[in-house]
Parts: C-alpha cells; sequence; structure tokens
C-alpha cells in the first residue's frame, strides 16, 4: 500500500495534491464571503434562527483559523464561539450533553463550537478518559440527542477538518518554532501524534454511528488552510437560505453645538505612552 494510500485509509488526506490558493486571491474571496457572512448574521437576528455550527477534526487541522475568519466581522452579542475547557468535578457527574446544551443558541443566535460533545468519541474514547459504558451509551444516545436538537427548531451543521499525517508534522514543527503558537501545542496534542491510527479508528466509529440524515458530518479536506476556510465558509453559506437585509446606509445627524463646553486640562488625565514613535 503507497503512502498516500495509508493516509486515505486512516479516514485523512494526502498532502500535496491541491495547488494553493494565491494570496490576492483568497482575500478578495475572503472578503466577499465575509460580507455574505453578515447579511447571514442578520437573517438569523431578523427571522429568529437558532444555529449550531459544530468543529472537530485532528490537531492543528485549522478549526480556529477557519472559526476566526467566519467571527472576524461579525456582532459577537449574536455568532458566539464557545471552547469548553477541561470538565469540573460537577461537570463530570452530570448529565453528559448537560454542560453543552447550556450553550446553545436562542433565537436570533449562532452559536460555532470549537470542539464539542464529541469529545466523548474522540479523545475521551482514545485516552480512556470515559468507561467502554459511557462511550457505548454516547454512541446511542448522541444521534438521538441531535435529532430532538433538529426536531426543536435549531440548524444544527457539523464540520470534521481532515489533515494528512505530514501536514500535521509540519504545523506541530511550526508551533515549536514559533513563541506565539506554542501554546497551541498541549501534551494531549503531543500525545494524539503517537496515537493517530486509534484516532483514525474512532473517527470512523463515530462517523459510522452519527453521520445521521437529520444531521450529516461535513468534511473539509484542510491540508490547505487557505482553500480550507474558503470552502467551509462557502458550504456554510449554502446550507442556510438567507435574504440580504443589510439595513439601509446610515446619514449621521450634525454633532451638538459646544454651547461653551470647556475641555478639563490635558495634564488632568493619564495617557498611555506612546511607544509606537512617529514615521
Amino acid at each position: 500500500m503507497s503512502a498516500a494510500s495509508e493516509k486515505m485509509a486512516t479516514g485523512d488526506t494526502p498532502a500535496g495534491d491541491t495547488p494553493k490558493l494565491g494570496r490576492k486571491e483568497y482575500e478578495k474571496r475572503l472578503a466577499d464571503l465575509q460580507i455574505e457572512l453578515t447579511k447571514l448574521q442578520e437573517w438569523i437576528k431578523q427571522r429568529g434562527l437558532k444555529v449550531v455550527v459544530i468543529f472537530e477534526g485532528r490537531d492543528a487541522a485549522g478549526k480556529g483559523g477557519v472559526i476566526k475568519r467566519i467571527t472576524q466581522s461579525l456582532n459577537p452579542r449574536i455568532c458566539r464561539v464557545v471552547a469548553l475547557s477541561t470538565p469540573t468535578e460537577r461537570e463530570r457527574h452530570q448529565w453528559y450533553f448537560q454542560r453543552y446544551a447550556q450553550h446553545l443558541p436562542t433565537a436570533g443566535e449562532m452559536v460555532l463550537f470549537d470542539r464539542s460533545w464529541y469529545n466523548r468519541a474522540g479523545v475521551e474514547r482514545v485516552m480512556g478518559f470515559c468507561t467502554a459504558e459511557e462511550y457505548e451509551e454516547f454512541l446511542r444516545s448522541c444521534p438521538e440527542f441531535e435529532r430532538m436538537l433538529v426536531r426543536s427548531g435549531i440548524i444544527l451543521i457539523k464540520y470534521w477538518f481532515s489533515v494528512s499525517d505530514d501536514e500535521q508534522e509540519r504545523r506541530f514543527q511550526a508551533r515549536i518554532q514559533d513563541k506565539t503558537k506554542r501554546w497551541k501545542l498541549s501534551p494531549m496534542d503531543i500525545e494524539s501524534r503517537k496515537r493517530w491510527v486509534e484516532y483514525s479508528k474512532a473517527k470512523d466509529m463515530m462517523f459510522a454511528h452519527t453521520d445521521i440524515k437529520q444531521a450529516p458530518w461535513y468534511v473539509v479536506e484542510a491540508d490547505n488552510k487557505k482553500r480550507a476556510r474558503i470552502n467551509c465558509i462557502s458550504h456554510l453559506l449554502s446550507l442556510i437560505p438567507y435574504e440580504d437585509l443589510t439595513p439601509k446606509p446610515i446619514e449621521l445627524p450634525p454633532r451638538q453645538d459646544s454651547a461653551g463646553y470647556v475641555r478639563p486640562p490635558i495634564g488632568d488625565q493619564t495617557f498611555v505612552p506612546d511607544v509606537a514613535g512617529s514615521n
């Protein structure tokens, strides 16, 4: 079996098969998509939609980069990101879905889950953080939980970001070298490298049980970050029919006359030092 075939067999795509997207073309297409996202945001707000988008996948597959580009131009009161940390002792003894359910959207909101309840089907399963019984119960109950969400009126969209072994290795090495990104490489990420095939098997089992008609999995080929971002955002926009409800241009009223108002002396205020200097 070839190296590329082995990667495909473990559920991830081979690197280097797709040409890169030029920076100018990427920035232009991204800017156009972000304008469409603002239109979608207004539609969600005005129509009272409840949208949940789940982002799952390999470590360093680019989930955070896509989420960042989606939220960049959106109102955080309408589009929220949920990225939960390790469960507390109290949360470990709750109904498993409970700590996620409290973050679900109300009418007029879109919530992006940077990892989600699928932790149980991935890291918890592979690392032994849950029992076999808890894992089996998750596979049984997750599809019913998601069908319940959909029946309640929630639009549920699930993305899996697929990255090849070689590309993940390259991104891990880049994070090690970049001090501003080193925090992204956790001990759990390092451990995941040693268990690549185990994670692949867990992903395959997860898909077999939770790739349901009401909430299917959409796979994003993520070896090329720019293409992955454009493809994912374009696909997201295609799944929610919306109309352009952009408010009409705003005309600013004239500023109020000072009417004798005098600003306080500059010396009475504390300014941030100008370390940037001037050109």
